[in-house]
């Protein structure tokens, strides 16, 4: 492993306004696993885009040297047909069609002109295979799970005789078991020979599997390490600038009344007739506090937050709500907007913004009668309430009329807690505020957090990084299978002890 199989030299690419790449230079070596690590918005993802054509020569400046030759790619179809495959966060799979026609569109096995289903089908088996994903080669794919459509993605990538395959957060929204099968899978594509280029926020996957890291900052290379002898705490420090010798900023509770009261709250599933999501879960916030909800996928969390959020998901909801002591009730998300509930969801690009319109725009769109005047929304005002948004919470975007899908994940959470602080609520349900985020814009998000407490709001967030619930929560609550199996104070709570009741059966 001492011949270079990729050399990017000098690649400068700029956006209206924006210089995304600043003269980065980037060397994989052949038969590698290649980390790329940086905050949201350093570059990581278009400098991928610019070697996968994605972004075409001409678009960009600077020099491609893919397999000892220099490459000026077109499109996509170009780089792959040299071996280079991405694979970006959003799997571009059709959920429609079956595994097999997925791992051969576009490059369909035909005989005399029309495809041959039986030589489609063999061959996607024996790809298949060499993934490890065992399942009928004609299953559609909307029946797989997202672990399993990340493995359909890679088949299809060696159906292309891939030589450098791209990785975009291949692992940001799998489960502890399919995240360790698809770093076992790279190791073992590292063995066959084929190349890898992973971009990553889960820093200790990319110490796990890494040979080496290139961090960039600010759309320019800093510098490329050995993983070997690497920490997180070296990798922090140079995607951000500084050393982080907290990972969360301090706070000093100041904890007032109870606001927020659940009892004995039940919710079904709106799909699968008499299953129970939650069962009898009762919880309390009080003002000032930041109360953490923990469970493995499937306990329940975010179905038990939609549901008190007007239930905005689940069937035969029962059990009462008391809000300053007072039984209300939430049958609709308006009327928990009105109570001064918010929720801000874990899947911000499909529920929580609407990527083609601005920052203006989605700043107010929880809170426009604020806004109105007479059934007219006061364009003037909503500029300068976004405005102030964006300077306070520190949104890195040319003006409040950028386009909410063009900016970082980091970003874009900030506009979705914008849009929510702006409804002036007194509880903000908070449901993986964090995910895909880098560690500096995590900070940054922490001391948001912090801030709406240290306001008299009441926090309830719900996280699947227990480090996360231990450094910012006052409280944490357990969840197990719907039921609420634990509820442990700051000063007591330990990943082991959270674990341990996270697994326990609950108590009926």
């Amino acid at each position: 492993m001492t011949d270079s199989i990729l050399r990017m030299r000098g690649i400068s690419k700029t956006f209206p306004g924006v210089r995304a790449l600043d003269d980065v230079n980037l060397e994989v070596l052949r038969g590698e696993i290649h980390a790329i690590c940086g905050e949201n918005g350093a570059g990581k993802s278009t400098l991928m885009k610019v070697l996968s054509g994605v972004y075409p020569h001409g678009d960009y400046t600077g020099r491609i040297e893919f397999d000892g030759q220099e490459c000026r790619f077109g499109g996509i179809r170009d780089s792959e047909h040299r071996g280079i495959v991405i694979i970006h966060q959003e799997l571009a799979l059709a959920p429609n069609l079956s595994i097999a026609e997925n791992i051969f569109l576009g490059n369909e096995q035909s005989t005399r002109g029309l495809i041959d289903w039986n030589k489609t089908n063999a061959a996607a088996a024996e790809l298949m295979g060499r993934v490890g994903l065992r399942e009928n080669p004609v299953t559609q794919v909307l029946d797989l799970g997202v672990g399993k459509q990340q493995l359909v993605e890679i088949a299809k990538a060696l159906s292309k005789r891939v030589k450098l395959l791209i990785l975009d957060e291949p692992t940001a929204a799998l489960n502890d078991e399919d995240s360790a099968h698809l770093l076992g899978l790279l190791r073992g594509l590292r063995d066959e020979g084929i190349t890898c280029v992973i971009i990553s926020h889960k820093l200790n996957e990319v110490l796990e599997i890494a040979d080496r890291v290139t961090i960039l900052r600010d759309g320019r290379t800093i510098t490329t390490l050995d993983a070997e002898g690497l920490t997180e705490d070296r990798i922090i420090s140079g995607m951000v600038g500084r050393d982080l010798d907290h990972r969360f900023p301090p706070h000093e509770p100041r904890i007032g009344d109870e606001i927020l009261r659940v009892e004995d709250w039940t919710v079904h599933s709106p799909t699968q007739h008499g299953r129970l999501l939650v069962s009898g879960a009762s919880l309390s916030v009080r003002r000032g506090e930041i109360v953490g909800l923990a469970g493995l996928m499937g306990a329940g969390r975010t179905e038990l937050a939609m549901s008190i959020f007007g239930r905005s998901y689940g069937t035969g909801i029962s059990g009462r709500i008391f809000k300053d002591g007072r039984e209300i009730r939430l049958r609709s998300v308006r009327e928990a907007i009105r109570h001064g509930i918010a929720y801000a969801t874990e899947d911000r690009k499909r529920y929580g913004l609407n990527l083609i319109e601005d920052i203006k725009r989605n700043v107010s769109a929880a809170g426009l009668g604020k806004l109105a005047r007479r059934g007219w929304v006061d364009d003037n005002e909503e500029y300068k309430v976004a405005e102030s948004y964006r300077k306070s919470l520190n949104i890195k975007a040319p003006s409040v009329s950028s386009i909410t899908g063009k900016l970082s994940g980091g970003n874009q959470q900030k506009v979705v807690l914008s849009k929510w602080i702006f409804t002036d609520p007194d509880v903000l349900i908070l449901d993986e505020p964090t995910r895909g985020i880098d560690v500096g814009a995590k900070y940054e998000i922490y001391t948001i957090i912090n801030k709406l407490a240290d306001d008299g709001k009441a926090v309830l967030l719900i996280s699947s990084e227990l480090p996360e619930l231990l450094g910012l929560c006052d409280r944490i609550y357990t969840l197990s299978a719907g039921r609420i199996t634990g509820e442990v104070p700051r000063a007591e709570a330990t990943q082991e002890g959270l674990m341990t009741l996270m697994t326990q059966e609950a108590p009926r």
